[in-house]
């Protein structure tokens, strides 16, 4: 034998010792320029049509102790890479707008996987996989002519409803039926069989909105406006889309910065309860709680916290319980009319409703919770000596707290006269309350509880007073209902919503109703007697405003004291205090319209219902979230979130435009709370997170239908799409 031939025998040799040995080691492979770890998932997704760019990747496992999926989204060759999947098999599939769902392959971390698109073989297809937002988007508004209504026996508008702006914010966006669930997916669009047997649609919908424990509020809403005009415009949009249908705007894939979105989504609780919030960290230092569980709230539905640990993707429930047993329950409230998901079964059976939280720097977590029945504590009614109540009793409540402390796994109880709704914690440990009842604002010390615990200590509550008189301090006031004195100040009944805390020490909050207001809470040296406040409309109808908006509900405040909040004209509003050149005090500043100039209003991105004059765009967003602490990843403070619960995702404000992050599976993202977390600040965008729950009333309305649990879900920007 040669030399020659020797040497090529051991080259050869060689090569197939370092093939074999590189299916062995967990090295870096690299393929069409994707680097894939040892725990990450890449490649290069392509249709009949080519490399798809814009679409996304979905990885999906049910070998983990709870269902987990994590999404990512192809760059402009068609590439994506999945990074840090946990050891599991994988069902990988890609889904994309212009394409149908391909099939699932099975995977493990570690490998690279080529994907083949399926181009959707016609439009019907096609527009299946669109957002909610584009299917309502194609609802018939009554013209602007038809306000104010003339009542049933003229227009069928309710005479109340003075304008078309007034119309949307009852029924159709925030304040009406996006409030509770998302509108325009496949649940809703189609009306169940069980409601059109032996009825006309219009007919179908009136029994349809009576379905299951929320329907005495939704056939009430419709009550306020005007039923029959408004179950025609409802059945109008429903028979349209039966007969074929569909909508004429498309949207558009991920561009630019979206694609660097990585979305990860767990299951938790269980399929009859729907979650309204979730945290993570203490919203003024989100570096705390590390890694730790994520609580989510059960609003009516059951009596636990639903927990998930990110790290072991594993989930768990904290036991609660109301401190008086005969504390009311939702179960008391059955349903109106049979659920086509649930029949008469009664799936709400909560005592404490935990609606949202706050955490504190021992991440303890400060629950609103139901304690007990409505009638309030002997202290806080009339007679009593605490400084609150003498000067404004409080006779009943709903809402207390709940403390959970991680370090002991206990649970107390904590009775306030007043009722909670969102909590928020300002730098001196004080929660500060929403919910009211009307006229108060309340609020609890934290750090005199620890010290004493003693809760008519800890706590104290005010009137929304008005400087009517303009001399800057609090004197002898007006109420409600009475004539204005110029020589006195003027107490308000209205009602924070939305609430938080801003670096001045103020506390501002969402007053709900058209065209709706921020309320300005400052607290003063000693709140219940010098506590002031201020009242901002929001511009409608305003010939001297530049802006034009109605309707706040959520809100937060950035780092700067600037107020951000979603309207349902459906577009995302700002508010600078400080751009106000009016005066903030006396007769005309209690009007609320004398500061138009600190108004920024940004119009959601997407299409508008037909016929729409009064609202910039159909997508609703329950609430927001500034992101002071860049926990998104976009490499900016200051961020403001808002939850684009028809376009299925998060909407970020990112230097004065949108972008779409969108959750495309399951279909159904609806979120209400929204929190951040920074687990390690030296790891990049792998060390942090934004966190929604999908808070829908009605998960059963998810992509997957009845038995369908609700989801936590994490979005994280990384640097580029294949960055890992």
């Amino acid at each position: 034998m040669s030399k020659k031939v020797l040497y090529l025998g051991i080259v050869i040799v060689a090569m197939l010792l370092a093939t074999m040995l590189a299916g062995l080691l967990p090295a870096q492979q690299k393929t069409a320029g994707v680097s894939v770890g040892a725990t990450d998932v890449g490649g290069v997704v392509t249709s009949s049509k080519g490399a798809e760019a814009g679409v996304w990747v979905v990885a999906e496992s049910l070998d983990l102790p709870t269902k987990f999926v994590r999404i990512v989204v192809t760059d402009d060759q068609g590439r994506y890479l999945m990074p840090d999947l946990p050891k599991a098999n994988f069902n990988m599939f890609v889904r994309g707008y212009g394409l149908v769902d391909s099939a699932r392959v099975k995977t493990t971390p570690g490998k690279t996987l080529d994907l083949k698109a399926v181009v959707a073989p016609d439009n019907k297809a096609a527009v299946e996989y669109y957002p909610a937002l584009y299917w309502y988007a194609m609802m018939q508004m009554p013209p602007k002519s038809d306000f104010p209504g003339t009542g049933a026996k003229g227009n069928g508008i309710a005479e109340s409803i003075k304008s078309q702006g007034e119309w949307i914010r009852n029924i159709v966006n925030t304040d009406g039926c996006t409030g509770c669930h998302q509108m325009g997916d496949k649940a809703t669009r189609d009306v169940p069989k069980m409601f059109m047997q032996g009825h006309d649609s219009k007919a179908a919908w009136d029994q349809r909105i009576k379905a299951g424990q929320a329907g005495k509020g939704m056939y009430t809403r419709l009550g306020l406006v005007g039923r029959d005009r408004a179950l025609g415009m409802f059945a109008d949009w429903s028979d349209r889309i039966a007969k074929g249908e569909v909508p004429n705007a498309v949207p558009p894939r991920p561009q630019g910065k979206e694609r660097n979105a990585v979305v990860t989504i767990w299951d938790w609780a269980d399929p009859k309860v729907y979650l309204h919030d979730a945290i993570a960290s203490d919203k003024r230092n989100p570096t705390i709680n590390q890694n730790g569980p994520i609580y989510g709230a059960l609003e009516d539905s059951a009596d636990y916290f639903a927990v998930i640990d990110p790290v072991k993707n594993s989930v768990s429930k904290i036991l609660l319980k109301p401190r008086d047993p005969q504390t009311p329950s939702s179960a008391n409230n059955p349903p109106e009319g049979p659920s086509p998901f649930w029949g008469d079964e009664v799936i709400w059976n909560s005592q404490t409703t935990v609606h949202s939280f706050a955490m504190d720097e021992k991440a303890r977590v400060w629950a609103a919770a139901r304690v007990r029945k409505p009638e309030t504590p002997a202290w806080c009614r009339a007679g009593s000596d605490h400084p609150s109540a003498k000067l404004l009793p409080i006779n009943a409540g709903q809402r207390g707290l709940i403390m959970y402390d991680p370090k002991t796994k206990e649970t107390q109880t904590i009775d306030t006269c007043f009722t909670w709704g969102h909590i928020n914690m300002d730098d001196k440990g004080v929660l500060w309350s929403s919910f009211g009842p009307a006229g108060v604002e309340g609020w609890v010390d934290t750090k005199m509880w620890d010290k004493t615990h003693d809760e008519k200590q800890s706590q104290g509550w005010s009137a929304f007073v008005l400087d009517y008189n303009g001399n800057g301090k609090r004197d002898a006031y007006t109420e409600p209902g009475q004539p204005d004195d110029p020589a006195k100040d003027k107490r308000i009944n209205v009602q924070f919503y939305g609430d938080g805390p801003a670096p001045d020490g103020s506390v501002w909050g969402t007053v709900m109703g058209f065209p709706g207001a921020l309320g300005r809470f400052n607290p003063g040296a000693h709140p219940p007697e010098t506590a002031l406040t201020e009242i901002y409309e929001v511009p409608y109808n305003n010939p001297k405003a530049k802006v034009q908006g109605f309707s706040p509900r959520g809100m937060d405040v950035d780092s700067k004291g600037v107020v951000w909040t979603p309207l349902s004209s459906g577009a995302y509003a700002s508010f600078d205090r400080s751009k106000c050149k009016a005066k903030l005090n006396g007769p005309e500043a209690a009007k609320g319209q004398h500061c138009s100039e600190g108004w920024t209003i940004y119009n959601f991105p997407g299409p508008n219902y037909k016929g729409a004059v009064d609202n910039g765009a159909a997508d609703s967003a329950y609430y927001n979230f500034v992101d002071r602490f860049d926990m998104l990843g976009l490499g900016s403070k200051d961020v403001p979130l808002a939850t684009g619960n028809l376009s299925e995702g998060l909407l970020v404000l990112d230097n004065g435009k949108y972008l779409t992050l969108r959750v495309p599976y399951p279909m159904g993202y609806y979120a209400k709370g929204l929190d951040g977390r920074i687990d390690n600040p030296n790891a990049g965008w792998k060390g942090k997170g934004i966190y929604t729950p999908i808070s829908t009333r009605a998960p059963f309305h998810m992509e997957g239908g009845k038995g369908v649990a609700p989801k936590l879900v994490k979005f994280q920007m990384r640097p580029n799409p294949l960055a890992n």
